[in-house]
């Protein structure tokens, strides 16, 4: 059968602002931002051993969950070259994401380790690692054409979208072409994609506080909080993993 719901999100008008070569979801050497790009070059003239480029998408190329984080963190994917690893937020998920049978492993420790993620795929906002951890508005918006070409490709597969924080939330209905007027942000709301949805197959867009070092250190986000977001979402997505302890 073949799933429309890529098609529409590829015919979206207005998503990403810029015009980008269909299909093309990742760009290693983009310099789109000019802040960005100068970022990254300066982090590379002194780390010439780590990354220091725009990170790509991680995990099950045809998957059930899409999670949409914020962007690298300086010292953990922009260091090690994949997404929440080596850095703090990578903790929490990765054990998360384990417990629940999405991940082979607890920890994610390098690009080249045995990890792989099943049913899962983790997808940035912004390719690139931002200054503070905070991307500017126009920035991600030029990244979202990135950010579209993506789910466009994986629709036909995905069930369900997590948004980690309000960024990852609005630039997954931007890249959607959804008004974000119609889908407030709030941890663990549920929202239905009824415009992107088949008789066979409802899309849901579920929201979660950042498993940032701040919200986790503040309980702002518990384990227990971000647990169950992640396992609403497997049950949406209809995914019948082993629970581990």
């Amino acid at each position: 059968m073949t799933d429309s719901r890529g098609a529409k999100v590829a015919d979206a008008r207005g998503a990403a602002g810029t015009r980008e070569p269909p299909g093309r979801i990742y760009d290693p050497n983009c310099t789109r931002c000019p802040r960005l790009a100068s970022y990254l070059a300066e982090y590379r003239a002194r780390h010439p051993d780590c990354w220091g480029r725009p990170v790509a998408s991680f995990g099950d190329e045809a998957p059930r969950i899409v999670l949409v984080g914020l962007a690298p963190g300086l010292n953990g994917a922009n260091r090690t070259g994949r997404p929440f690893t080596g850095d703090y937020a990578g903790i929490l998920l990765y054990e998360t994401l384990f417990r629940l049978g999405l991940s082979t492993r607890r920890v994610s420790v390098s690009a080249d380790d045995p990890l792989r993620l099943r049913g899962l795929r983790i997808v940035n906002s912004v390719k690139c690692a931002p200054p503070g951890n905070k991307p500017l508005p126009e920035e991600v918006r030029r990244c979202n054409a990135y950010l579209r070409a993506e789910l466009a490709r994986l629709l036909p597969s995905a069930r369900v979208l997590v948004a980690l924080g309000r960024i990852g939330h609005d630039a997954a209905l931007l890249a959607l072409g959804l008004k974000r007027s119609a889908f407030p942000f709030s941890h663990g709301a549920e929202h239905r994609l009824d415009a992107l949805s088949t008789p066979d197959a409802t899309l849901y867009l579920l929201d979660s506080y950042h498993c940032s070092r701040y919200n986790t250190q503040t309980r702002r986000l518990t384990e227990q909080m971000f647990h169950a977001v992640l396992a609403r979402a497997c049950e949406l997505a209809e995914l019948r993993r082993r629970r581990r302890a």
